[in-house]
């Protein structure tokens, strides 16, 4: 590859006025040549047919994640990338005081199973959480240390699931970011390995059955790729102890009739039960039960189809609880008899209402976790369906928890907002009573900052909620640096949550604010329908009212607003940004779904055409996809916000060919300033498990490219 040179001339113009930023503001004029050298990027004559019509694909060779040309694209990146980074005077500064945010000791939830309580512990800046465990009265001690498990910190531990009586665990380990995973099972006592490890495991709970053995699933492994390869018929299967992988029993998926991207089980409270949730897509599943006390017995259908979300909460003799949104958008909690499960034999125990639940159960309750306006508030029932009573939480902002064993006389919940460190209380179900547990350290003063819920009108006169969180007595001048951050798919709530790198942004006297979008599950099925294939659209225009709104009210102007988002939210900004590079100074987009034409031709990419629809479907969802994907829309000449795309060369969710098309494009079209870049953290993936040390290092490159390209001189 040969390279070509751009040079950018950058104007700094920096702002003076009366802020409580800590940014600089002295009003100068500097112009700056910043010499960037950009990877010549190879285009070749590639096209493909959609309805008679021929879209080329130049950068298709980026796709194939195992060629030396891609490797080398990514080394070349990558160098004029950092070559770029190295020139902020602050960059450094930022690193420091973010690995100082962080060094602080951050405690989990317990979680008792049998004679130990178990509980994840950081100790600061720890690459990965380590798991302890004690009996009362005794120290804690190591259960399982995943910084032990790589030399570099990222093997991680991806999950853990125990026996019924505690005396055996399985945990899966995920390597390089990757999804697909590793099953090793100990003696919890001993902590000693029993069997065999199980791989290439994906998309998987475990499911014990007593001691004997657990569910789990998989895919066959892919010919080709294993990061990019496509897997579409996920299979459920039963592992007995001791026994070889190679033998293990096929409990569902194995025929064209059973085909599903996504399969996963529960078993009952006494073992009686089997119950299988099969999903071709994102959301609905179908629900089936199988007798596991008669050996031969077939599969009962509960639900035939996908149409609704149903789960099972508890089980109690004969008696099936389940959460679904059947008939009803935001949820509802219904009980039947196991022996005629079927949705006419429904009864429902906690009805419907105008805010989204979600339901857990501990020590005899039931809990109602309800959001409203993306806010927690949380009731307690007894299984007759009687209200108990409302929990009294500590404040506004998100609570999660309550759950545990019928005999746990304390159950544990968190509770956190953009502003509040989370905390853990300890409460007791039978006289509501809750106790603080574990308090945060971190080293961040939450009174001197504010959060702010408003809700603005988009385009078609929508209603959309939005949470700012900023310092205590900024001027709302149009001057302050903000981050506007937001998703808007696959029903997923944004509810207020702290954060040492949101933390980090505000220190640095910048404006936080979160949108909660359509497509997202704030107010329930349908405002996630509002936002999916050709309503889509309607994401882009809440985001783009979203940051209409904070300029027109002086919390940001177009020099001083950055947008951020991740996976669909990737989308979410490459999108906006091409409709409206006017209104942003830059874009942030992560682990993006860019190309909307082919994402459903990689690894589970198919499991998301609820939201989408795909470029086969009609010619009509063909062209609806076309005239928003942001690898096809990219147009010559226009003078783009500054972008760097962020991505992992492991990411085998969203695989990150989208990103380098993305920024392919961007480099060979975009006329300006502004820089496109794209960093490349290698050995990494979709972001779960990330070690610490690379969270700090990509945190401190994306504030201090948002912060250089909004003009600021120094900190």
């Amino acid at each position: 590859m040969f390279k070509k040179a751009l040079t950018i001339a950058i104007a700094l113009t920096l702002a003076g006025c009366a802020s409580n930023n800590n940014v600089s503001n002295k009003e100068t004029d500097v112009t700056m040549a910043s010499q960037i050298s950009y990877p010549a990027t190879k285009k070749q004559n590639m096209k493909d047919k959609y309805f008679g019509e021929a879209v080329a694909d130049p950068y298709r060779w980026l796709e194939d994640d195992m060629s030396a040309d891609t490797a080398q694209w990514v080394e070349q990146q990558n160098k004029a990338t950092q070559s770029f980074l190295a020139q902020i005077p602050y960059r450094q500064t930022i690193k420091e005081r973010l690995t100082k945010l962080m060094d602080y000791e951050r405690v989990s939830q317990p979680f008792k199973h049998g004679d130990y309580t178990y509980f994840y512990k950081n100790d600061g800046l720890q690459n990965q959480s380590v798991l302890y465990r004690k009996i009362e009265g005794e120290e804690a001690e190591v259960f399982l240390d995943p910084n032990t498990f790589s030399q570099d910190g990222t093997t991680s531990l991806a999950g853990i699931s125990f026996s019924e009586d505690g005396s055996l665990a399985a945990y899966q380990i995920s390597e390089g970011g990757s999804d697909w995973r590793k099953v090793i099972v100990i003696d919890s006592k001993t902590k000693q390995q029993v069997g065999d490890v199980l791989v290439d495991v994906k998309f998987s709970g475990i499911t014990w059955l007593g001691n004997k053995g657990f569910y789990y699933s998989s895919y066959d492994k892919p010919d080709g790729s294993e990061l990019s390869a496509k897997t579409d018929q996920h299979k459920l299967y039963f592992h007995k102890l001791n026994t070889k992988q190679s033998t293990d029993q096929l409990v569902y998926g194995g025929t064209e009739e059973q085909k599903h991207r996504y399969v996963r089980s529960s078993v009952t409270e006494d073992e009686r039960f089997l119950l299988i949730y099969a999903s071709v897509n994102t959301s609905g599943n179908k629900l089936f039960l199988k007798d596991l006390t008669k050996p031969n017995s077939t599969l009962k259908t509960i639900l035939a189809d996908t149409a609704s979300d149903t789960y099972l909460i508890h089980s109690e003799g004969d008696t099936l609880y389940f959460q679904t949104n059947l008939n009803a958008p935001n949820n509802r909690v219904v009980k039947v008899n196991v022996n005629d499960p079927k949705p006419e034999n429904w009864q429902n125990l906690i009805p419907e209402t105008e805010n989204v639940l979600s339901v857990t159960a501990g020590s005899g309750y039931l809990f109602a976790s309800y959001m409203k306006d993306a806010i927690s508030v949380v009731k307690q029932y007894k299984f007759s369906g009687e209200l108990v009573r409302e929990v009294a939480l500590p404040g506004v902002g998100s609570a999660s928890g309550f759950y545990g064993k019928a005999e746990d006389e304390v159950l544990y919940y968190s509770f956190t907002n953009y502003k509040t460190p989370r905390t853990i209380y300890a409460y007791k179900p039978a006289t509501g009573q809750s106790e603080i547990y574990n308090q945060s350290k971190v080293d961040f003063d939450p009174e001197l900052y504010e959060s702010k819920q408003v809700f603005y009108t988009s385009k078609d006169g929508t209603k959309v909620p939005m949470i700012i969180t900023y310092k205590k007595g900024i001027q709302l001048d149009g001057s302050n640096p903000t981050i506007l951050y937001g998703y808007g798919g696959f029903n997923v709530s944004l509810t207020p949550r702290f954060s040492s790198t949101k933390a980090m942004w505000l220190e640095l006297g910048g404006v936080y604010a979160v949108a909660n979008l359509r497509g997202g599950g704030e107010y329930g099925k349908e405002w996630h329908k509002a936002g999916t294939q050709m309503q889509k659209q309607n994401v882009f225009d809440d985001f783009i009212a979203a940051a209409e709104f904070l300029n027109n009210n002086g919390y940001s102007s177009t020099d001083k607003l950055a947008i951020q988002g991740g996976s669909n939210g990737g989308l979410l900004v490459g999108a906006t940004m091409l409709q409206r590079p006017d209104l942003f100074k830059v874009a942030l987009p992560a682990v993006g779904v860019l190309d909307m034409l082919r994402y459903h031709k990689f690894t589970a990419g198919a499991g998301w055409a609820y939201d989408y629809g795909t470029a086969d479907d009609s010619k009509e969802m063909f062209e609806y996809l076309k005239a928003y994907s942001p690898v096809h829309n990219v147009k010559s000449g226009v003078n783009y916000p500054a972008t760097m795309v962020t991505t992992g060369d492991h990411d085998d969710r969203v695989v990150p060919a989208h990103s380098y098309k993305f920024a392919a494009e961007l480099q060979d079209k975009h006329t300006g300033p502004n820089p496109t870049l794209i960093r490349i953290e290698t050995n990494a993936g979709h972001g779960a498990g990330t070690p610490t040390a690379k969270v700090i290092e990509q945190y401190a490159d994306i504030y201090g490219f948002t912060l250089y390209n909004m003009g600021v001189k120094s900190l």
